[in-house]
């Protein structure tokens, strides 16, 4: 009889610390210093948004520090391009969209050492005929770290519906 009561009351003891060990275990995770994904993360979002942010500025430079030499690149329309179609068409693209800005938001980042893959809304801001207008895109992004810089191997823009 004895021993069912010990047992009983240790059984009592293990319920009671239980929950109270799950909240210190999750209290020391959100704590923790930032690992080597999270710093990923940060630096992949923070690059595309720096990208973006200049693109309107129509700098070779710009295109050539954020594309690898070898990217894959397939528009919005379904078309596949080349760095090099890329850079050659910056002044196209000037022409035909002069005023347009563009930005991003709602980001998924997965990093897996010294690549990552990253997903997000592409916001452009633009004026046609006088009147300001927004399209978004989808865009999916795989970047490589080579010699401590992130850089765009494949891309992948899909332009999504306007509400009807």
């Amino acid at each position: 009889m004895k021993y069912m009561k010990r047992r009983g009351l240790r059984m009592f003891a293990v319920a009671a610390l239980l929950p109270m060990m799950a909240l210190a275990q999750n209290n020391a995770r959100a704590t923790k210093p930032a690992g080597p994904q999270d710093a990923a993360t940060q630096q992949v979002t923070q690059l595309v948004r720096t990208f973006l942010a200049n693109v309107p500025k129509n700098d070779p430079k710009v295109f050539q520090e954020f594309f690898a030499d070898d990217v894959i690149y397939t528009r919005a329309v379904g078309v596949t391009v080349t760095k090099a179609d890329i850079l050659k068409n910056i002044d196209v693209r000037a022409t035909s969209e002069p005023q347009a800005t563009f930005e991003a938001d709602d980001f998924t980042v997965h990093p897996y050492g010294d690549v990552a893959v990253a997903n997000f809304r592409l916001i452009m801001h633009n004026n046609e005929g006088g009147k300001p207008t927004t399209v978004y895109f989808r865009n999916t992004g795989t970047f490589i770290k080579n010699k401590g810089k992130w850089q765009a191997v494949a891309w992948q823009a899909t332009k999504v519906p306007e509400k009807q």
